[in-house]
């Protein structure tokens, strides 16, 4: 058995192609993200990686949608999306297939 601490990891993330990782995979990148009340991510698209996010706990605001603790997300490739913590808030993020470099600003020209 292994141990880890989760504020040990890349920005919550654990599962994927990062250093530290729980494991290392391309297959799917896994993340607990928190977030304080005001924190903003511009909009930001995935080319090949569909992107599930789960709110944990808090309210969020996502592409200009309210959502709170028990919504399940689901970002497909090309869709772009900005990020603001309504509260502080806590995700769990799941990216498929995890795709090093797949992360681009502002809206994606197939959105």
């Amino acid at each position: 058995m292994k141990i880890y601490k989760l504020n040990d990891m890349t920005r919550g993330w654990f599962i994927g192609r990062f250093t530290p990782a729980v494991l290392t995979t391309d297959d799917v990148e896994v993340g607990i993200k928190s977030y304080k009340a005001g924190d903003y991510e511009s909009s930001h698209f995935h080319k090949i990686a569909t992107e599930v996010t789960v709110i944990v706990s808090g309210f969020a605001r996502m592409g200009g949608i309210e959502y709170e603790a028990g919504d399940i997300i689901v970002v497909l490739p090309y869709e772009s999306v900005d990020f603001y913590a309504l509260t502080d808030v806590t995700l769990a993020v799941i990216k498929h297939p995890g795709a090093v470099n797949d992360k681009f600003d502002g809206c994606s020209d197939n959105a």
